[in-house]
């Protein structure tokens, strides 16, 4: 089984392309669910061992201390690793398909208010080089909605300050185009003119030593800032996506604009962010209507 793994996995990075961080996903997965396996069957177990009553067993051993989300995307991996199997010739059906998906909780995504995003976005007061990064590192990710992955991703030459867009490399390699707002322009441009303008094939966002800036970073840049502002919330750079598409539609926005800009493949995704406008809704209907006081 150790084989076709390995086998799998050099598909992904090699055919597929898939970013490194899913390839860690998918590797840490497979691995978990293959140890488990070989509890059960043995060290020298082979893909044709595996049926659907195991797959189930170790889904249900994942329920004890895991989300149903977590479980969901686990067998997604193995499904997909199944499927290559098929896909190959290796196997002749796919055991996972027989085992269904786990429901998902519907949890309403966090998101900050306008009054604890102006906050935090300008919580960096000093004009020195790295102040400057963090105002343009938080203003960006609440002005663009973008992942913290495509952020740190960037160049300098993917942002157009004029035209007040950038070019944006998401998952699967697809490539969006995504407004910017003036804040974020003013932010943006105030850092790298203190970097003395680098050239377009330099990283946008670096570290004191000059390095490109790691998601790990990023967030260790937001809990710095989270707790100058005294928050008491839970925040995550990813907190500013759901803030972006949050204030986005409740401004008015079409749900199909913002999955456009936050690069969801399928509006599904997007529409966990509905919950928004209905909340409004009904605080402007209790307000509004005279039967609601009753």
């Amino acid at each position: 089984m150790q084989r076709e793994l390995a086998q799998f996995i050099t598909y992904l990075a090699t055919e597929r392309n898939v970013s490194s961080h899913t390839l860690t996903a998918y590797r840490a997965d497979l691995e978990q669910f293959r140890d488990f396996v070989r509890r059960e069957k043995g060290e020298a177990v082979a893909v044709e061992d595996v049926d659907h009553l195991l797959i189930r067993r170790y889904l249900a051993k994942l329920h004890t201390d895991h989300a149903k989300s977590s479980i969901g995307r686990k067998l997604a991996a193995i499904r997909a690793f199944f499927r290559h199997l098929l896909r190959t010739g290796r196997l002749a059906k796919n055991p996972a398909e027989l085992v269904t998906t786990p429901k998902r909780d519907k949890k309403v995504p966090f998101h900050l208010n306008i009054d604890e995003v102006t906050a935090l976005v300008e919580a960096p007061r000093q004009d020195a080089p790295l102040s400057l990064r963090d105002r343009a590192i938080l203003e960006t990710l609440y002005s663009c909605g973008i992942r913290v992955s495509e952020l740190t991703g960037l160049n300098v030459g993917d942002l157009d300050l004029e035209e007040g867009v950038v070019r944006v490399l998401g998952k699967g390699g697809k490539e969006r185009i995504v407004p910017v707002g003036r804040q974020a322009r003013e932010a943006v441009a105030a850092y790298l003119a203190a970097r003395n303008r680098p050239p377009y094939d330099a990283p946008l966002l670096v570290n004191a030593r000059g390095g490109r800036l790691t998601r790990r970073s990023v967030g260790r840049i937001v809990d710095k800032y989270i707790l100058r502002i005294a928050a008491m919330k839970k925040v995550s750079p990813h907190t500013l996506r759901h803030t972006f598409a949050t204030h986005m539609l409740e401004g008015g926005a079409d749900l199909r604009a913002i999955q456009e800009l936050l690069g969801h493949a399928s509006l599904s995704t997007t529409q966990k962010y509905t919950h928004v406008s209905i909340d409004r809704l009904m605080e402007v209907y209790d307000k509004a209507h005279p039967k609601a006081k009753g």
